[in-house]
């Protein structure tokens, strides 16, 4: 049950129901202000999110090029495939939809990143030669969006480790990290090999 009031600025913009091919979701859309930054995330739900086992949570970034137009530069969209599939498969579960393009930077900074991957950079390194960190991500309108549905236990669809600290450092307890791997791509095979050797990404096989 969604809580009546919020004790945070974030604020459900809009919700309705979702038909999809993976099952009936309904679909809602929040915003949070960080700073002077306005965030914004989807959630998409399916079923009764109380009880045990805690239900499903995927944290999802956005990627167009990928989720949308099929890149085999990344493993985004088998991703997110596979945690819809797996929260129909159960029944129930929470996937929430951030709009953080490239890890943060945005989408035409994201290109600018692959036109220096093609000249030899790897993903940290084009990053930091564009002027940003690695990742700037911070996962607080997940949490916000976590406490508004009163879901304080969750198994967390994820490979990435800095994923489930902001989680519990936001009060969120993670009772088990269900992996988030697809199979690779030779496109993505540098890509994934950096993610866990420069960002501690929890990937079998590189």
């Amino acid at each position: 049950m969604a809580q009546d009031k919020l004790t945070t600025a974030l604020q459900l913009v809009a919700q309705a129901d979702f038909p999809s091919r993976f099952g009936h979701f309904r679909i809602y859309g929040f915003q949070l202000r960080n700073g002077q930054q306005l965030d914004e995330a989807l959630a998409l739900r399916m079923g009764d999110l109380s009880g045990e086992p805690p239900p499903l949570v995927r944290i999802h970034s956005q990627c167009l090029t990928g989720d949308v137009f099929y890149s085999l530069r990344c493993d985004c969209r088998a991703q997110l495939e596979l945690s819809l599939m797996m929260i129909a498969d159960e029944g129930r579960g929470l996937l929430i939809y951030e709009h953080k393009e490239g890890r943060g930077i945005g989408l035409l900074n994201k290109i600018r990143a692959y036109e220096l991957q093609d000249l030899g950079a790897d993903t940290v390194e084009a990053n930091e030669q564009l002027g940003f960190a690695p990742d700037l991500r911070d996962y607080r309108l997940p949490v916000e969006i976590l406490h508004y549905f009163g879901i304080s236990r969750v198994r967390l669809l994820s490979n990435n480790p800095d994923k489930i600290r902001a989680l519990e450092a936001g009060g969120i307890t993670v009772v088990e990290r269900v992996p988030c791997q697809v199979p690779c791509s030779e496109s993505a095979e540098e890509y994934l090999r950096t993610k866990k050797i420069k960002l501690g990404h929890l990937l079998e096989g590189f």
